[in-house]
């Protein structure tokens, strides 16, 4: 039994250690959703004021294109960051890009794309407590989705996108998902 007290500490120790060695070679921006594969969430938003009264965002409007959605805030700083990759992106015409405007006042997200450029398609108010961002598992801006023709989320990225991502992860995956 003594013993046992010796060992003990040592064999908790190595459990320990080796937790969180396995934890040092994930990547923390890999956020794991369970939506991957699963249907949009239900939604009907409504548009930004000044982009038309057919511009807000809605379950069925992701339907019959490959899209990106795209979460932002004029609050958000990392969004402004992002903001000139999506520009480039939209200019290059690769995919329609919709956006939920979260937890945001509506003139301000519509005064905020109308200094920096709008990227959007169309874009959904999703006002406080931004319940339909929750439905997506944001847990902040900016995030993007990508969503196939069928409207089934089949891909989800936390943080700014960059040229890097944008070629390298994103815009493969969207290629791969206009072939079916």
């Amino acid at each position: 039994m003594r013993r046992l007290l010796y060992v003990l500490p040592v064999v908790v120790f190595t459990v320990l250690a080796l937790f969180f060695l396995k934890g040092l070679t994930l990547n923390p921006r890999e956020i794991p959703s369970v939506l991957i594969n699963r249907p949009v969430p239900e939604m009907n938003l409504a548009p930004l004021p000044g982009r038309g009264e057919n511009s807000g965002l809605t379950t069925e409007s992701l339907k019959g294109r490959v899209s990106l959605v795209n979460i932002y805030g004029s609050w958000c700083i990392s969004c402004v960051q992002e903001h000139p990759v999506l520009m480039e992106i939209k200019r290059r015409g690769d995919v329609p890009i919709h956006a939920v405007d979260w937890r945001d006042d509506p003139v301000l997200g519509a005064a905020w794309l109308k200094k920096n450029g709008d990227p959007y398609e169309r874009v959904g108010v999703d006002p406080p407590p931004g319940r339909t961002a929750v439905d997506f598992g944001v847990t902040g801006a900016p995030e993007s989705f990508i969503v196939d023709k069928a409207g089934i989320i089949r891909y989800k990225h936390v943080g700014p996108i960059s040229m890097e991502i944008w070629t390298r992860t994103l815009l493969p995956i969207i290629r791969q998902l206009e072939k079916q």
